[in-house]
């Protein structure tokens, strides 16, 4: 099973491609970041830039499930506001493939990597180069934080899935 965890934002926005064997076993695909240039002044146009090249990676790897982080509160509306656009493209992105969309929030994914919801960057980075068995932590941060996703949701999903068998 392949997923695509996402981790929004204008500036810059994460990938990252897991697989899941059958067994449980995670093997990383890929992972990487969509920056757009500070020159592109237009948001519109950043946007765009952000949709293209989601779509450019969601052909390439043909996900079955999407993974997005969600939106948490910010005392900078601006920021929220522009990552909330960000989110808004990702989540079109996946839609217009078919690709069933998954939301979690940041406490969710810390606990999903960690087991402790109020983990540290630094801590969750520890624990995907441990999972993926990862040379060196990924970067930039934002990839990094979007295979955290992608990991919460395959985890996410294994227990709903025994739910329901048990």
């Amino acid at each position: 099973m392949i997923v695509i965890g996402i981790d929004p934002g204008v500036a810059i926005t994460g990938y990252g491609i897991i697989c899941q064997e059958e067994d449980g076993d995670l093997s990383l695909v890929e992972y990487g970041a969509i920056q757009t240039p500070n020159s592109i002044s237009a948001d519109s146009e950043r946007l765009l830039l952000i949709f293209k090249r989601l779509n450019e990676v969601l052909a390439l790897h043909r996900p079955i499930a999407g993974a997005v982080e969600k939106l948490f509160f910010q005392k900078n509306t601006r920021t929220a506001m522009a990552v909330g656009q960000a989110r808004g493209i990702a989540l079109l992105a996946l839609a217009q493939r078919e690709i069933p969309v998954y939301e979690y929030a940041p406490v969710e994914i810390k606990q999903a990597l960690t087991g402790y919801g109020n983990a540290d960057k630094r801590q969750i980075q520890e624990m995907l180069k441990l999972r993926l068995s990862l040379s060196k932590i990924p970067k930039p941060d934002d990839a990094a934080d979007a295979l955290a996703v992608a990991i919460c949701h395959l985890q996410s999903y294994r227990l709903r899935t025994l739910e329901v068998e048990g």
